[in-house]
């Protein structure tokens, strides 16, 4: 008989393969799926954004993130340079044989090159990952690999447009970290130039993968528990500027994913550690954000979908289990970034992400301005 962990796993693929098969926030592109190379092996180049100039020796969104595309793993070194907990993350979730959920490893995907100027860094990752390359260039880099993946920890987006330049001017699959541009206009750049040159672009926070996200999706869908009549996502830690700017992205990305885009104007409220934003459309109910609820601690977030007959409430958590759902919400990211690189197809529009960094932007605009209602507008143009 399966254990309770074995039927956990089955369920997530379960989950996994309605979600997949019903896109409901599939990109609007007219892009064709291209048949997928079932021997090909896809190189994947992976890149590590700078905060502020400085580089990220341990970058988590390369090291957890990225690190599924890759067969490989010295555990060895994973215990010489990372933390207690990170060593247990992989150890028991990441690179455990039991915990792949069905869907990993996915035989046809290899980290061939890890681009970070700094050398140290660079070398230490390669000897995480053995059989990956210190990248000499990001121009050499993009001569030799499949797709980019751009993995930004914690920083403010500002080197993004550089670093996945040389990759989409060749057309390559780009994944790009959230915040992908550190202003509004960084964001549109970054996204034109990726039409330009029809590189197929994914962006967007770890909190659209989640098991949760996916049920209320497919709840959503259904209509079986009526309509759909506001969000309420809320997000740990205690809020400052600089915080709302890079981890205000994540509830905000859960709005997006769940309600839509079409959003009109934005209203915040900040006192002391928490904020309060108010998200409006004109053709729909508004949503709400809060950032910096002390409650959450332990769980990371929660959002609250409250449709007609049915309040759904999640967190990151699968049954209560915090690290087997975060688990799940990095592969299941990792996995959809491989589908675009296979078939060339976005999974999430431009238009969400733009709006995602616009409603960023009308938050910071609106809490300078004594909390007024901020129109998308006013920051898009």
């Amino acid at each position: 008989m399966p254990n309770r962990r074995q039927l956990i796993s089955a369920a997530a693929l379960a989950a996994g393969a309605r979600f997949f098969a019903q896109p409901t926030n599939a990109a609007d592109s007219n892009t064709v799926a291209k048949p997928a190379d079932p021997n090909k092996v896809y190189r994947i180049g992976v890149i590590s954004s700078r905060i502020r100039g400085k580089p990220q020796r341990l970058n988590g969104h390369t090291w957890h993130f990225a690190q599924y595309f890759h067969p490989q793993c010295n555990l060895d070194a994973i215990k010489k340079y990372k933390d207690p907990g990170t060593i247990k993350l992989f150890h028991d979730y990441l690179r455990n044989p039991a915990m792949t959920f069905g869907r990993w490893p996915f035989g046809n995907t290899v980290i061939s090159h890890y681009y970070e100027p700094d050398a140290e860094s660079a070398k230490i990752f390669c000897e995480a990952f053995p059989g990956v390359k210190v990248a000499e260039s990001l121009e050499k880099m993009a001569q030799e690999v499949d797709a980019i993946w751009l993995g930004d920890a914690s920083g403010f987006g500002e080197d993004h447009f550089d670093l996945t330049a040389p990759g989409l001017a060749k057309g390559l699959p780009t994944f790009c970290d959230k915040p992908i541009g550190g202003s509004v206009a960084e964001t549109r750049k970054i996204l034109e130039f990726a039409r330009q040159h029809k590189a197929p672009i994914m962006s967007s926070s770890l909190f659209r993968h989640q098991w949760g996200t996916e049920e209320a999706l497919r709840m959503k869908a259904s209509g079986e528990f009526g309509p759909m009549q506001y969000v309420i996502a809320s997000q740990a830690g205690g809020y400052t500027a600089d915080g709302w700017v890079i981890y205000g992205q994540h509830p905000v990305w859960m709005v997006m994913t769940l309600c839509g885009p079409g959003v009109d104007a934005v209203n915040l409220y900040a006192y002391e550690n928490t904020c309060h934003a108010l998200v409006t459309y004109k053709d729909r109910p508004p949503a709400e954000v809060w950032y910096g609820r002390p409650d959450m601690v332990g769980r990371y977030c929660s959002t609250a979908v409250h449709f007609t007959k049915k309040v759904y409430t999640y967190t990151p958590a699968i049954e209560d289990h915090y690290w087997l759902g975060h688990h799940y919400q990095m592969l299941n990211m990792a996995d959809v970034f491989r589908k675009m690189v296979m078939t060339g197809v976005e999974p999430v529009p431009h238009q969400e992400i733009l709006e995602v960094t616009a409603i960023i932007h009308a938050g910071v605009k609106s809490r300078e301005d004594r909390s007024r209602l901020v129109t998308l507008a006013e920051v898009m143009s």
